[in-house]
Formats: structure tokens, C-alpha cells, sequence
């Protein structure tokens, strides 16, 4: 435990550094800047103001505390400078505005000892905001009979800014009616009182536009504008005025009741109910005026209330007043006359004397159809008549003696276009306004055979599927003929053609009635594809007239034959039987299946499948040329014979079909050696190209069968070792986009033929073979190296003197 005098020792060393502490505190340093200094500006230096050591204001870690929301200052600890840290806005940080100073409090502290200074700053304001209005526009309703002299208050203008810098005064666009009063509120702000300096009249102007502009007190000042508008109530100051003082209007006599004399129309330049006007007939106007027209309160019309005689009143004198409908009413008035004109009122007559109908279609022009009279009781130009038909008839009016008139035919008449005519004669006087009469009669046409029947198209093309049944109707062939009765009642026939001593009526009928047509017999679209006749279709008329139309019969095509194939060739259904030797390479052409489809294009195409194969990944078949090409070389495990079925389907709804067997069988032994001789080659672009040759020539195929067969049955096959010297395949060019397939033999130096294969598959014979030589036809593959290929029979075509 230490002594007491210790104790009160460091208690009175605490005091005296509190003591001077406070008593540094106590002292407040004032500074007075403007508001929106720049960021970095100097305000002062603090280190000199204080008297601080500049060294030591970072060793005592100096800092500021800003009494605000934002720290607007800092101060440099190796200047002592105090500099902003951020704009100063005084509007901002001294919200009110019946302060007369802003003031920010800032406290400076030291540290080793303790420290703290008072820094006050004043922010003098300057002229950095305009004046604006709480309304951007104001509305004023002042009536048009307001006094001159009379004041209307305007929303006042706000300035954020004091002193000098807030509102000083307002300016108003020039105006011919109002000026303004400027006035000082007791806290010194500004208002503007509108004074009207001139009487308004709503009907000149009904509206004014007007511009507030406010100004402040500072350098450079100010301004913000408002909009005034002043609508312009209206007074009741102007009396009804009608468009004419007098008006004088023509009425004919005997206007139906109801009918419309003049619609009067009187205006008033107010508005609203001022505006509002009902007409009246004034005390001047007679009772018997009265009796015979009415007068619409509402919208001025006066129109006929009772039959007006010539006779009896000529003229009608009348006042309308027009009245407004306000408190204080003001009325105009006008004068109507009206003069009744005399009307004609008596309709001239028509009469038909006499007429004949029907009449034939074909009767000449110029005759004479019926014979008509007219009359009018009126006198003068009321009495004098004109009579007429339309012109669209082909008929004239010719006159004949006073007021007699021949009805002619004009212009010929066709039953066809028009059965009958309603022929309306009218008869009109020339009276103001004119009256008319007329009467209708009914001609009626009789008919003529004078029109040939007609098909509804010169040319028919009707497809007919083949295999179809004896007796099923192709199509319907009906004429048509515009004339009536026996003249067009039509009769159908075929008009004779022979084909290959054939008559048409043997393969096709038709209903002499209706014009349905038929088939006679059953169609092969592989032996008949069309064939093209005339029908005729005859009217029954006196004398009868006809016409004809060209009919095409096209046979479709059914998928009704079996693929045939022609390649490799084999008797009745029996396999066919290659050698090839185990050291074939990959890629190479065994052999390749043809099949031919006399079907039409679509139906006729094949595609190859294989139905049975010994060993999946030893051959491969191409789908749409049919080569059977190896997938791999031999292996010792690989069986020495190998059997494929190759089915060839055509495209036909349904498909058919027809396979072929080959059996493989692999030999050790060498083949003769063939030297392949590459020539030029035809490509072409159609893939089913070999089948469009397979169809368009059948016979010539067929002969080539047969030729092969009797060859093949004349002269067998060498044994290899009677066979001439070795003869090898060579393919000349790798890769090659046909199989080059022509063997030429080493005793002549010579070729004759080949054979193109592409997947297409033409055989093209370039050369003429040579009298009494011996060749070999063989399928090559297009492979990339030698090949040995057999002698079989199956592939292999031999040819001898």
C-alpha cells in the first residue's frame, strides 16, 4: 500500500493536466468562407493560427471532428493546412431560413498530451440557386365585366439563396389588360398581386397567356417564370342576331304537310345558357299565318302545317323573334316572306294499243313489237310531253303520228344472254317540276338451235391405273348447251380410230346420255401407256350442231413385275459358283448383281440386301449398284467355301422382290495373269440411269440374254492348266470413280470391250470386236493394287474363233 502523499501527488498531476486541457478547449477559432469552394481549397493554416509545432501534428496524430453529416474538412499534417474535403452547400447545411448565419462546428484534437481546439466556420452565402414557384402555372377566372383596378393574388417565388441573393422583384410579359403590384411580406419575402388596367371582353379574347418572371438580388441575378392563365367568364352583353334581316322564299302550292320552308338561324356571341336562343312568332305575324305553318322554338324551322292553295293566298308575311335564355334575356328579330307558286299537278297518261309477245330470238331488226299513244290534261309546257326507254334495251321508240309511238327492235336479240325483257316506257311533261307516267310490258324470247354445245375444256387428260376391270368409268365429259328443249338435249359418241387395226369403240364406251366414259378392257401400262381420241356431243336440234374434244388417256403404272436378274446369269434358279483366291485384298470385287425392273421409274428401282451371308465381316454389298466387294483378306479360320443370297427389291407399293445365290469358294493356286488396259469411260449423272436403259430398252436386254446363254451353253471354260500363260489384272488408277473392266489377253494387243460400272451401271462397247479374235469380259473391282481374279464361268465371258 503506498503512502497517501504519492496518492494525492498523481490525483493533483491529473488535475492539472485536465485543467489545461479545458482551458485550450475553451479558446474558438472563427473562420468565415464562401459556400461551393472547390475540393482542396485552403481555408487556413491551422499549425500557424494555433501555434502548433508543424513536426509534431502526425507524431500526436491530429485529427478533425466535423459536427455534420458529412466530412466537409481535413486538415494536411505535414502544412498544417485545413483544406475541403467535399463541396460546401449552405442551402443544404442551414435548412432554415430565418437563420441569419451558418455556422460548422469542428473540433481539432492532439494527442501526447491531450489537446482540443474550437474551430468555427462561417458559410457565406452566395447567389448559387434561382427562384422558383410552387406552381409552374396558375388559373385565374375573372369575369369579362370586372372592374378596372381590381387585384388578384399570385403564388409568390422561393429562393433557397439570403440576404441579397433571394427574390427582389417580378417582371410580367407585356399585356394590353394586366399589370402587376409588387408587395414585402414582414420576413422580407416578395409577392405579386395581378391588376386588371383594362375591361375584358370574352367574345374578342376568351383567354390570356401570361408570363411571371421572379428575379433575386444577386450578381449575376437570377430568374424563374410561371405560366398565368386567365380564362375570361362570360357575360350576358350581346343580343341574338339572325344572318338576314329579311328573307324572302318561293313555295309551291300543294307542298305536303310537314315539308320544309327555311330553317331560320339566329347566333349570340356568349356562352353557355347566354347563348341558349328560342324562336317565336312576334304579334305582327296573322293567325291565319300562323294557322298554316309552324315555327320550331328549338331550331328556327318553319315548315308546312296545312295544304297551301295558289288560290286562295299568294303571299304570307311573318316576324320570328329570336330570344336568349338568360336571367336578363336579350332578343333580334327578322322578317319572313313567303310567295306560293303555282305547280303542275296533273300526271300525263300512257296506254298501250298494241303488243305482241313472245317473238323468236331471231327476229329481224326494225319490227315492229307494239304500238303506244300519250296524254297530258295540263296546258302549255306543263302539257307538252317527252317519252322514252332505256338505252341499255335493244329496242328504239320511233314516232309515228301525234302522240303515237312504234315500239321497235333495235338491235338483234340472243335468247341466250337475255330470256325476256321488262320494257319500261316512261313519259315525262315538261313542267316545273316535271311529272311523269310510265307502264311496263314483258317480251318474252323464244328459242332457236343457234348455239353449239360446248365442253368445259378443249382438252381432257384422264390417268388410268393399269389391271383395271372391264366396264370401271374412267371419267365424266359433259357438254354444255345455252339453248332450251330438243336443242339441248345432247348425245355423246366416240369418233372412230383405229390403232394397230384396233377400233376405239372396242377399248373404250361412253353414255351417248350423260357423256360417262369407260374402259372396255384391262390396261398394261408395259404394252398400252396412252392413247388419245376425240368425243363428239351432239344437240338434238333442227338442223342439230355439234362440237368435239381431245381426250388423252395415260395408263399408270402398277408395281406389278418382279426384279429379273441378268447378272450373274444362272439356269433355272440354280447357284452361281465363283473362284477367287485367299489372298484377296480388302476392297476387292468379287461380284456384281444386276437386276432389271420393267416397271415405270419410281417402281423400277432396286436396291440390293443381303438376304444370307456366310460371314457378315468378310463381304460387303453396295445397295444401289449391287458389288459385292471383301471387307477384310482371308484368314485361315475363314471357311474355303461361303455362300451369299442377295435379294434385289424394286420401289413399288408393295415391293417385290427376286435373290440370287452365290457360292464362293477360295483356291490356293495363282491365277493367269490379265493386263487391264484403262480406257476412256462415260459418266453419268442419274443413279438409276442403267434401270431408265433397262426400261426404254427391253428387247435389246433381252437379245443380249439370250446371246450370253447361247455363248455360254457353246463354249466351257479351260482348265487352269490348260489356260494360256498367267494373266493379271492391274488397276491403273487408285481410287478411281468406275471400275475399269476390260482384260485384254497376252497373244493380242488388242482390246474390244468394257465395262463402266459406276453406281449407275452402263455397259458401253467402244470398239467393234475383231474378226476371229478370242476375249474375256470379266467384272473388275476398283481396288488400288494387282489382282488375281478365276476363270469361273459365273463372271467370266470367253469368246474363240
Amino acid at each position: 500500500m503506498e503512502p497517501k502523499a504519492l496518492l494525492w501527488l498523481r490525483y493533483v498531476s491529473i488535475f492539472v493536466i485536465l485543467s489545461a486541457v479545458f482551458q485550450t478547449a475553451s479558446a474558438v477559432t472563427h473562420y468565415t468562407i464562401p459556400e461551393e469552394m472547390n475540393e482542396g481549397s485552403v481555408v487556413a493554416n491551422l499549425a500557424s493560427d494555433l501555434g502548433l509545432d508543424l513536426k509534431s501534428l502526425s507524431k500526436r496524430k491530429m485529427r478533425l471532428d466535423v459536427v455534420a453529416s458529412k466530412k466537409y474538412l481535413d486538415v494536411n499534417k505535414d502544412t498544417g493546412e485545413l483544406y475541403i474535403l467535399e463541396r460546401i452547400d449552405r442551402e443544404n447545411l442551414c435548412t432554415s431560413k430565418s437563420a441569419t448565419t451558418c455556422v460548422l462546428k469542428v473540433d481539432a484534437t492532439l494527442e501526447n498530451p491531450i489537446r482540443m481546439f474550437n474551430i468555427e466556420l462561417e458559410i457565406m452565402d452566395i447567389n448559387d440557386n434561382e427562384p422558383r414557384f410552387r406552381r409552374d402555372t396558375m388559373h385565374l377566372d375573372i369575369s369579362e365585366a370586372t372592374a378596372i383596378g381590381e387585384r388578384f393574388s399570385l403564388t409568390n417565388a422561393v429562393d433557397p439563396d439570403t440576404g441579397s441573393n433571394s427574390v427582389k422583384t417580378y417582371y410580367l410579359s407585356e399585356s394590353d389588360h394586366f399589370s402587376i403590384a409588387i408587395q414585402t411580406g414582414r420576413d422580407g419575402s416578395k409577392f405579386a398581386d395581378l391588376i386588371l388596367k383594362k375591361s375584358l371582353d370574352r367574345e374578342e379574347q376568351a383567354s390570356h397567356n401570361l408570363i411571371l418572371t421572379a428575379v433575386d438580388g444577386g450578381v449575376p441575378a437570377r430568374s424563374g417564370t410561371a405560366s398565368i392563365i386567365v380564362r375570361v367568364l362570360d357575360t350576358n352583353d350581346n343580343a341574338p342576331q339572325f344572318d338576314k334581316d329579311s328573307y324572302t322564299i318561293n313555295l309551291t302550292e300543294n307542298s305536303p304537310t310537314g315539308s320544309l320552308v327555311v330553317k331560320l338561324n339566329a347566333t349570340d356571341k356568349d356562352e353557355g345558357t347566354n347563348s341558349d336562343i328560342f324562336y317565336s312568332f312576334s304579334l305582327y305575324t296573322s293567325e291565319k299565318t300562323q294557322q298554316t305553318f309552324s315555327l320550331n322554338p328549338n331550331n328556327g324551322e318553319i315548315r308546312v302545317k296545312e295544304m297551301i292553295n295558289y288560290e286562295d293566298f299568294r303571299i304570307y308575311d311573318m316576324e320570328i323573334i329570336a330570344t336568349d335564355k338568360a336571367a336578363n334575356s336579350l332578343s333580334g328579330k327578322c322578317k319572313v316572306k313567303i310567295l306560293i307558286t303555282d305547280m303542275n299537278d296533273n300526271h300525263p297518261e300512257i296506254s298501250i294499243k298494241s303488243f305482241t309477245s313472245p317473238v323468236k330470238e331471231d327476229v329481224p331488226v326494225n319490227s315492229v313489237i307494239a304500238v303506244v299513244s300519250v296524254s297530258d290534261k295540263d296546258s302549255g309546257e306543263n302539257g307538252q310531253v317527252n317519252i322514252h326507254i332505256s338505252d341499255d334495251l335493244p329496242f328504239a321508240l320511233k314516232e309515228s303520228s301525234d302522240n303515237y309511238y312504234e315500239l321497235l327492235i333495235s338491235e338483234p336479240l340472243d335468247r341466250e344472254k337475255v330470256a325476256e325483257y321488262d320494257i319500261t316506257i316512261t313519259v315525262t311533261d315538261r313542267g316545273n317540276p316535271p311529272l311523269s307516267d310510265n307502264e311496263t310490258i314483258t317480251l318474252e324470247l323464244l328459242d332457236v338451235n343457234d348455239n353449239v354445245p360446248q365442253f368445259p375444256q378443249t382438252f381432257y387428260t384422264i390417268p388410268v391405273m393399269e389391271n383395271n376391270a372391264p366396264g370401271a368409268s374412267l371419267s365424266s365429259l359433259t357438254a354444255i348447251d345455252p339453248d332450251l328443249h330438243e336443242n339441248q338435249y345432247l348425245v355423246y359418241f366416240i369418233i372412230e380410230k383405229e390403232i394397230v387395226n384396233t377400233s376405239m369403240s372396242m377399248l373404250f364406251s361412253i353414255n351417248p346420255e350423260n357423256g360417262n366414259l369407260y374402259a372396255l378392257k384391262t390396261f398394261d401400262y408395259e404394252i398400252e401407256k396412252e392413247f388419245l381420241f376425240h368425243i363428239e356431243a351432239r344437240d338434238s336440234g333442227v338442223p342439230p350442231l355439234s362440237s368435239n374434244v381431245t381426250v388423252h388417256i395415260i395408263i399408270m403404272d402398277q408395281n406389278d413385275n418382279t426384279p429379273l436378274i441378268v447378272s450373274p446369269w444362272r439356269a433355272h434358279g440354280s447357284e452361281v459358283k465363283e473362284k477367287i483366291p485367299r489372298s484377296t485384298d480388302k476392297g476387292t470385287l468379287i461380284a456384281k448383281v444386276i437386276a432389271i425392273d420393267s416397271d415405270s421409274v419410281h417402281n423400277s428401282r432396286i436396291t440390293y440386301q443381303f438376304l444370307q451371308n456366310t460371314d457378315a465381316t468378310l463381304f460387303s454389298l453396295d445397295q444401289y449398284n449391287g458389288e459385292i466387294r471383301t471387307m477384310r483378306m482371308f484368314s485361315y479360320r475363314d471357311s474355303r467355301d461361303q455362300r451369299l443370297v442377295v435379294i434385289a427389291k424394286d420401289n413399288g407399293e408393295p415391293a417385290l422382290s427376286a435373290t440370287v445365290t452365290i457360292k464362293l469358294s477360295t483356291v490356293e493356286t495363282a491365277l493367269k495373269t490379265y493386263t487391264e488396259v484403262p480406257l476412256e469411260y462415260d459418266i453419268f449423272s442419274d443413279l438409276n440411269l442403267y434401270l431408265v436403259i433397262g426400261l426404254g430398252s427391253v428387247s435389246f436386254l433381252l437379245l443380249i440374254t439370250i446371246l450370253v446363254t447361247i455363248v455360254l451353253k457353246c463354249q466351257k471354260a479351260k482348265p487352269s492348266k490348260a489356260a494360256p500363260p498367267c494373266r493379271n489384272s492391274v488397276i491403273s488408277e487408285r481410287n478411281s470413280t468406275i471400275a475399269d473392266s476390260t482384260l485384254v489377253s497376252n497373244d493380242a494387243y488388242w482390246y474390244s470391250l468394257f465395262l463402266a460400272e459406276t453406281r449407275k451401271g452402263k455397259l458401253v462397247v467402244r470398239q467393234p470386236v475383231p474378226k476371229g479374235a478370242r476375249y474375256i469380259v470379266s467384272s473388275l473391282p476398283r481396288s488400288t493394287g494387282v489382282t488375281e481374279t478365276s476363270d469361273s464361268a459365273a463372271s467370266t465371258l470367253q469368246y474363240s474363233k
